[in-house]
């Protein structure tokens, strides 16, 4: 290259490519033109991005798992920090049990609704459990990671079914 065609003095980003391109003749007073050439983005970008976009595009199917996550942490911290907190959340498990029984007083469900109100107040339950378990014991203690993968693949799978048929 030679040193009408390099640049000098500009920086530029990395991995970002710079072409200059001298003055041209008989326009003395005009600038040299820089194009700016990105690079190609490596594959791992790609696939990265791919990956975000299907999430993000999908994020309405995907809230359970989002939840599940959003607990797996919660349990570690409130492990790390308040164990304590185990027993005001072990008292909260009732919570769903309560909510069924005044549902079946107000509007009174039989089959398939009742059904759905015990399903989602079980598993409801189990979660709440788990959680009391984890923040108390730790979330990746015992047989609690696969209660959470347990729990979580459920509660994935009635959210799918919940959304195709309504």
């Amino acid at each position: 290259m030679s040193s009408r065609t390099r640049a000098r003095g500009l920086k530029s980003a990395a991995g970002v490519h710079t072409v200059h391109i001298p003055r041209q003749r008989g326009r003395r007073a005009a600038q040299p033109f820089v194009i700016v050439v990105p690079e190609r983005p490596s594959l791992t970008w790609e696939a990265t991005a791919w990956v975000g976009r299907m999430l993000w595009r999908h994020r309405g199917a995907l809230a359970p798992t989002g939840l599940a996550l959003l607990t797996l942490a919660a349990a570690g911290v409130l492990h790390a920090t308040a164990p304590w907190a185990a027993l005001v959340l072990a008292v909260l498990t009732a919570g769903p049990a309560v909510w069924v029984l005044l549902m079946q007083r107000r509007r009174p469900g039989t089959g398939s609704v009742l059904a759905w109100r015990i399903g989602l107040a079980l598993l409801a339950t189990m979660g709440g459990g788990w959680f009391a378990a984890a923040a108390g014991f730790g979330p990746f203690t015992g047989p609690l990671a696969l209660l959470w993968l347990l729990i979580w693949g459920t509660a994935q799978t009635a959210w799918l079914i919940v959304r195709r048929t309504h």
